[in-house]
């Protein structure tokens, strides 16, 4: 919707200057015109609102009773439109990086780690942009975008975090409430945690079953939940079993919070990538430190051993 009725700005923004020093003269001064055209402006304003804004005497402006109530409201206004322009124009600097990546790598792998950078580069502002809405990466403002991907986008650097690597994990407490199961088939037939179908890249359980070679048992519960991050600590809290993503969950296995009930574990082609502007013209340094940085976190895998999706 249109946002009318919109004073001149130019005439707005002279008479706030005029109002706060209650002088042309200065009002001129601070916005680098002259006297005539601080005049000029405010009355263009006040004729576009059909009122007086200022009292003329003994050489002097006063703001009439209107011209006040207005110039409280605009100050207001202004100072708002400043505000906001300022927090836009802080990450524009030479020492600020800004991240946009999902919710999931966000807090299991990204944030875990980010300390480390921020205690080695304390004169560096991190902004983190966390969204799991499907967006389109070469309109993002930023300068790294980590997401996962089946095939990269065009039009963007993409360098490689670590391959995507599928397998189930569960509580050791779920575990142990299986009991000695006859099967792997068996492990999947009590409670499956389920990652939203709208996350369409994801691998789901039938994608998995199928890959690895597992029939597709039916469950007799499923619990659906749109928030990867959620869906791990349902799994950690006992509530069932859940697909994992090697290197998302390193930290969980290593601590004893979760365990991998069988040893089937799909690695596909898939990857999870950091994206960059391409052809963005001159690097500022934070970005280039950053970018240094996110290199020496990729984890050096080798002899990687799974079934891979066709």
């Amino acid at each position: 919707m249109k946002i009318k009725p919109l004073p001149p700005m130019n005439s707005l923004i002279a008479f706030e200057a005029a109002a706060r020093h209650l002088s042309f003269t200065l009002a001129a001064t601070e916005l680098h015109v002259t006297q005539g055209a601080i005049s000029r402006q405010v009355k263009h304003l006040e004729e576009y609102l059909g009122i007086e804004l200022f009292s003329r005497a003994n050489r002097g402006i006063y703001l009439t009773p209107s011209g006040l109530q207005y110039y409280q409201n605009i100050n207001r206004a202004l100072l708002d439109v400043a505000q906001a322009t300022g927090e836009i124009k802080r990450w524009q600097g030479d020492q600020q990086v800004t991240v946009a990546t999902t919710n999931a790598i966000a807090s299991l792998w990204l944030l875990p780690k980010v300390a480390q950078f921020q205690s080695e580069n304390e004169d560096i502002d991190l902004r983190i942009l966390a969204s799991d809405y499907a967006v389109d990466l070469r309109r993002l403002d930023c300068d790294f975008a980590l997401f996962y991907f089946r095939h990269p986008p065009q039009g963007m650097d993409s360098t490689v975090l670590f391959p995507e690597e599928v397998f189930p994990v569960c509580s050791p407490g779920y575990l142990e409430r299986l009991g000695e199961m006859g099967s792997p088939e068996d492990v999947f037939s009590k409670t499956l945690l389920c990652l939203d179908e709208s996350q369409r890249d994801w691998v789901n359980w039938q994608d998995w079953f199928s890959a690895v070679g597992l029939p597709n048992v039916p469950p007799r519960n499923r619990m659906n939940i749109n928030n990867y991050p959620m869906l791990l600590q349902a799994a950690i809290n006992g509530q069932g079993i859940a697909l994992a993503w090697g290197s998302l969950v390193d930290t969980y296995l290593q601590n004893g919070e979760l365990v991998r009930p069988v040893d089937q574990v799909l690695i596909s082609d898939s990857n999870f990538l950091m994206l960059e502007p391409r052809n963005r013209g001159v690097v500022p340094t934070g970005v280039k430190r950053f970018r240094k940085w996110m290199l020496e976190q990729i984890p050096q895998k080798v002899g990687n051993k799974g079934l891979r999706m066709p």
